[in-house]
């Protein structure tokens, strides 16, 4: 049983939540059932926190573009909601911000002021990989590139596929409308020609990019370590899991998952992040690589994440325990209980079932297997049936443009 407090005192601080997404969304939800009084920040009124029941979402200025409006605006809502409430990101954009302005926002905010700045090292694709290179850790071969000639170079002796990634997560995610990158993750490519067009274009939003060689091996041998270290160092919880699917297939976000236990893969995480003195919350994603049995790092994501959501369902309430912690609460480190069950996010992996059938990587068996109870959904609450009936029209519409595209041919071109 889990020797922590369960519930938040009346006193207890407010929490802000840095991020608007869905991902903002599952963190105040988790927050609010323990009766935090929780609220969001975003760029986007259409974004999910300004829909959802759990709390108020606040429109607040692009810390990017404008550092200064956004460090004035945090001030005015801190001093708005009283008190000094917690902070916690869930985008790249955030951790960046947080850590660049830590000294103006610490009197307002509670966050791991010991911790941001190498959570913003980590926050960027560039600097990430070579702290991970400096300690060690096992990683494809990888390089950060800043220019076409940089490309060729790694091309010409790469081993294929290899992926190009933005050096921050959401860096495509805010590209103009027609460009053939916006709202993607990755890219992946199988020849150094298609590696110089693919850099080309997403030199169009930034030229420096990273590309990697792919590490070899099913969707299935991917994990993800989800944990949180204490402002003193410590870990004070930690659970891993098993990606079953991801979306996109093979290179994208995970769209199921299940907890599993790999001593190996906790104690190389464990390690590293100790070895950086690091504090907050984190995910690591890594895979083992089917050449040669190696676990290898795919990326860290120094924050809340997507996949953080399914670990309170494991028994290990990440985002309460670092809430805990920051309030000065003494916190007994927890690991995950024995339950089995799937973490499933429908809006990733309905549309993605049809590739692994299609591809023969899923049966109806498996796939029949991967929904049998005991279930924990990302984007579907009963509670805020409002979002939730919008995120299952956006499925619908998803799921009927594959049904047209399969039965009606594409007509084809006029010469």
């Amino acid at each position: 049983m889990d020797p922590n407090p369960h519930r938040a005192e009346r006193d207890w601080p407010a929490v802000v939540v840095a991020g608007a997404s869905q991902t903002g969304v599952v963190l105040m939800r988790d927050l609010a059932r323990r009766g935090v009084a929780v609220c969001c920040i975003g760029q986007d009124r259409k974004s999910n926190g300004f829909r959802t029941v759990y709390g108020k979402g606040y429109l607040c200025p692009n810390p990017v573009d404008d550092p200064t409006a956004w460090v004035a605006y945090m001030v005015d809502l801190s001093r708005r909601i009283g008190g000094r409430p917690v902070l916690m990101p869930t985008s790249d954009q955030f951790v960046s911000a947080i850590g660049k302005d830590a000294d103006a926002l610490c009197d307002f905010f509670l966050f791991c002021k010991n911790g941001v700045a190498m959570q913003a090292l980590l926050g960027t694709k560039e600097s990430q990989y070579e702290i991970l290179s400096r300690h060690g850790m096992p990683l494809p071969r990888t390089r950060s590139i800043k220019s076409i000639d940089e490309v060729i170079e790694f091309g010409s002796s790469a081993r294929f596929p290899c992926l190009l990634k933005p050096l921050q997560g959401l860096q495509w995610e805010f590209a103009p409308q027609s460009h053939p990158l916006r709202g993607l993750k990755v890219v992946v490519v199988d020849s150094a020609e298609k590696l110089a067009e693919k850099y080309r274009l997403a030199a169009e939003i930034s030229s420096e990019i990273v590309v990697q060689e792919v590490i070899e091996g099913p969707d299935t041998a991917k994990l993800v370590y989800l944990s949180c270290y204490s402002t003193a160092g410590h870990r004070i919880g930690a659970c891993m899991f098993r990606e079953l699917r991801t979306f996109p297939m093979h290179f994208g976000s995970a769209s199921v998952v299940e907890p599993n236990s790999d001593p190996e893969a906790d104690s190389l995480c464990d390690q590293f992040l100790r070895k950086l003195g690091y504090a907050g919350l984190c995910e690591i994603e890594l895979k083992r690589d089917s050449r040669d049995g190696r676990l290898k790092i795919i990326e860290v994501n120094p924050r809340y994440s997507g996949s953080a959501d399914a670990a309170p369902y494991a028994g290990v309430p990440l985002g309460w325990l670092h809430y805990l912690d920051l309030i000065g609460q003494p916190v007994v480190p927890i690991g995950p209980d024995s339950r089995d069950f799937r973490h499933i996010t429908l809006c990733r992996d309905i549309p993605t079932i049809r590739s692994y059938m299609g591809s023969g990587l899923l049966s109806w068996r498996e796939l029949i297997w991967s929904y049998r109870p005991p279930l924990a959904f990302y984007d579907f609450s009963l509670r805020d049936w409002r979002l939730t009936a919008e995120n299952i029209a956006c499925l619908g519409r998803t799921v009927l443009g594959q049904i047209v595209r399969h039965f009606i041919p594409k007509r084809p071109a006029v010469s």
